[in-house]
């Protein structure tokens, strides 16, 4: 029988002072209150009650015994609470699935971040542009950046990843200024894809609405509308800083994360295009396997990543 479960029941007895009233606590019948407190004697190898029709006492045996039940449902009554705790901590190997890009510019300083604070914790990129079969892979986490995202995928949103259309100031210098998104078409546009066109959207600034307003009858013409703009050009990648360094170099014009630009934007090779309309912005995505049981590592590292990203606004 449960050792515990007895260690239980003789305690149990001795606070309710009677058999009927210890099985009436512990909704047991009498008889297995009964067998307990014969499987709690052998264990002690000592009679551990004085019975008589009206009460119960102790005898010095029981007195003893009832001392180490007692320290020892304490002790297992702190097990799980332990459990938990240690169970809470990150710790193991956490693969992460997603791009270059991400791996330098995003996740780096995140990592770091949660390797210091969990020493008992590892994490193995898995870099790719490609989308990776979780399970096949053993990918515990893949990062995507989409607006269409499968439905039938587990994620959470992490964050948001807005977008800059630039070019490196050789390649506007000899070539025609681009001063709305259907200009684009005329232009060699550096595209992040695997093959064939790709189709930019951009939505009109507050500023740009109310300049097109003035210069039309209608009031309501052309606020805050949306301009699909498909481009095309004599490059494409399915990295996005390799997208870069063609743009850098003066190949064309990309839509570009603004993480990934801004740093070239702030020294002057690159720059912003058509800054009175708003490129569409993409969600950050967090994949994983399963919503039950997800393990403490998986967990905090989204929760890091959750509030990185709230940062960079």
């Amino acid at each position: 029988m449960d050792r515990l479960e007895a260690a239980k029941v003789f305690v149990t007895i001795v606070e309710r002072g009677s058999m009927i009233s210890a099985a009436n606590a512990l909704d047991m019948s009498r008889s297995m209150v009964t067998r307990y407190l014969s499987e709690m004697e052998e264990w002690s190898g000592a009679r551990l009650l004085h019975r008589s029709t009206r009460s119960l006492s102790l005898t010095p045996a029981g007195e003893q015994v009832l001392d180490y039940c007692h320290r020892l449902l304490e002790l297992a009554n702190e097990v799980p609470a332990v459990s938990h705790a240690s169970v809470a901590i990150p710790r193991g190997l956490l693969r992460i699935s997603c791009s270059q890009f991400l791996a330098h510019q995003i996740l780096a300083p995140v990592v770091c971040q949660y390797l210091a604070s969990y020493p008992q914790a590892s994490v193995n990129f898995h870099v790719s542009s490609q989308t990776v079969d979780l399970v096949a892979e053993r990918i515990d986490l893949a990062i995507r950046i989409t607006n269409e995202l499968d439905p039938n995928l587990i994620a959470r949103r992490l964050g948001e990843c807005e977008s800059v259309v630039c070019a490196a100031p050789s390649y506007l210098a000899a070539r025609a200024a681009v001063l709305h998104p259907e200009d684009l078409t005329q232009h060699n546009c550096l595209t992040y894809s695997y093959f064939g066109d790709v189709m930019w959207r951009f939505y009109q600034t507050d500023l740009a609405a109310k300049q097109t307003q003035a210069l039309n009858a209608d009031p309501k013409l052309n606020q805050g509308q949306a301009f699909n703009v498909p481009v095309n050009g004599n490059f494409s990648a399915n990295d996005s800083m390799v997208v870069l360094n063609a743009t850098l170099a003066g190949e064309g014009i990309a839509m570009q994360p603004l993480w990934a630009a801004k740093p070239y934007l702030d020294s002057g090779q690159l720059v912003p295009l058509l800054t009175e309309f708003m490129p569409q912005s993409l969600g950050v995505y967090g994949v994983y396997q399963s919503r039950k049981h997800m393990q403490p590592a998986l967990r905090v590292m989204m929760d890091m990543l959750v509030a990185y990203f709230a940062s960079l606004k």
